[in-house]
């Protein structure tokens, strides 16, 4: 898997690329949230819980199908907030399917694991993508903290966190030009 730095910067730059306002910075924070969410299934290898099952690690909460129900409830949830601070439910339903999908995305860029069931529980077939340049993180903590857990981040700052800046830098650009155009009477 990827580290939850690097599924958390991604989904919180989805969060900025599609609720660009500065009012929308708890869904932001939401996205980074649902972003990492789906590795709740490491906790079953403390369980029991076999590698290669729908429970197991990459089975069904890597699913695009676990990633629409997280859209779906996180866009019920962000009903209860005031009207003004509420963004467009369907954007936001959209930003907390992507940053949740996300997830599957870049473990299937991995390189390590049994892939990714995208299509479980209907498909449990795992996936991996032909371009897998991001060094797979180790599941525990102590296993993290060292020289793997370097080689992770590493590894992520260049193909997760400088293509997120490159997407953020973009955006800027293209709406300060909007912004800067001037009006012709």
């Amino acid at each position: 898997m990827a580290s939850a730095f690097g599924h958390a910067a991604l989904g919180a730059t989805l969060g900025k690329l599609l609720l660009p306002d500065r009012r929308h910075w708890p869904y932001w924070v939401a996205a980074a949230l649902c972003a990492a969410l789906p590795d709740v299934d490491s906790v079953g290898y403390r369980l029991g819980v076999p590698y290669d099952s729908l429970w197991g690690h990459r089975g069904l909460t890597h699913s695009l199908l676990a990633a629409a129900v997280v859209a779906a409830v996180g866009a019920l949830l962000g009903r209860l907030t005031r009207p003004g601070q509420r963004p467009p439910a369907r954007r936001l339903a959209l930003l907390l399917f992507l940053a949740t999908a996300s997830h599957g995305l870049l473990d299937a860029m991995t390189t390590g694991g049994l892939g990714v069931a995208f299509f479980s529980p209907w498909h449990p077939e795992r996936y991996f993508f032909p371009f897998r340049p991001i060094k797979v993180s180790p599941l525990s903590i102590r296993g993290f903290f060292g020289a793997k857990g370097l080689q992770v981040l590493a590894s992520e700052a260049l193909w997760v966190g400088l293509p997120c800046l490159l997407l953020l830098g973009w955006q800027q650009l293209w709406t300060g030009q909007r912004r800067e155009k001037p009006v012709l009477r």
